[in-house]
């Protein structure tokens, strides 16, 4: 009895429907839909930090400091409480750069029209990743906004003004490192260091968009059953996926050997 019990237990699962291009589709829209929902809740969230902080919310109920204050009411650490501040700021100074850039009239950036207005489709992982160069995002994106307006040849409509933010934050967080001093003598070397930086640069960026579908909790194993759809789609290998997710998750460039580099 024992071993019937336990060839139940380890009996073959049974063998899931093929999935088709119609259901992909279908679970990759879903899976998009969830995302927004995400990013739009980061959005609002961005905004009442932001208020709250200046405010100085936590003096009034007894609290000594911001990192207390969150520890108490929400139960977070203090690295998490200025995480938060940390994507509070980042988002004030692109909806700054924007207002600039697109000269739209200033007004308190409080309530639901704020929330709209701060949601730019971005992660909390990538507005972090830039809240310390917040200033060179927001200049970026207020010359793209500007250049684009006198072009004339774009109007700065919601989706242009979405794509001009994302692309300025991406670049950002992607631009190569700052060359030596002494760059290599030999123009070989040198031209084969572009190329490297340049395909890790971009590496990273499909890493960050493996870590969107994959968060960095879960492990290679766990990403793989999730990426594995999505590396098809865009016609990347999946262990190129897993390894640009670790990249992206590390900055090592080491996590690319054997597989990108």
């Amino acid at each position: 009895m024992g071993e019937h019990d336990e060839d139940q237990g380890h009996g073959a699962e049974p063998a899931r429907p093929k999935l088709t291009a119609a259901r992909a589709r279908e679970i990759t829209a879903g899976l998009r839909e969830a995302m927004d929902d995400v990013r739009r809740s980061a959005a609002v969230l961005a905004v009442r930090v932001r208020d709250a902080h200046a405010a100085r919310v936590w003096v009034p109920l007894g609290h000594s400091s911001w990192e207390s204050y969150c520890a108490a009411e929400f139960g977070i650490s203090r690295a998490q409480a200025y995480r938060l501040l940390d994507v509070a700021r980042a988002l004030a100074a692109i909806h700054s750069a924007v207002a600039v850039g697109t000269e739209l009239s200033r007004t308190r950036d409080t309530g639901p029209a704020a929330a709209v207005a701060l949601d730019y489709g971005l992660s909390q992982r990538a507005l972090i990743a830039v809240s310390g160069r917040a200033d060179v995002v927001a200049e970026l994106i207020t010359s793209r906004l500007a250049a684009l307006a006198h072009s004339g040849l774009q109007a700065l409509d919601e989706p242009t003004v979405r794509a001009v933010v994302r692309q300025a934050v991406r670049d950002i967080r992607t631009a190569p490192p700052v060359p030596p001093v002494k760059p290599p003598a030999d123009p070989t070397v040198a031209a084969l260091r572009r190329v490297v930086d340049d395909l890790a640069a971009s590496t990273h960026a499909i890493g960050e968009l493996m870590l969107e579908v994959a968060p960095a909790y879960l492990s290679d194993t766990e990403a793989a059953d999730v990426l594995e759809l999505l590396c098809e789609q865009i016609g990347e290998p999946l262990e190129h996926g897993l390894a640009a997710r670790r990249y992206a998750m590390s900055g090592d460039r080491r996590a690319l050997h054997g597989t990108v580099l």
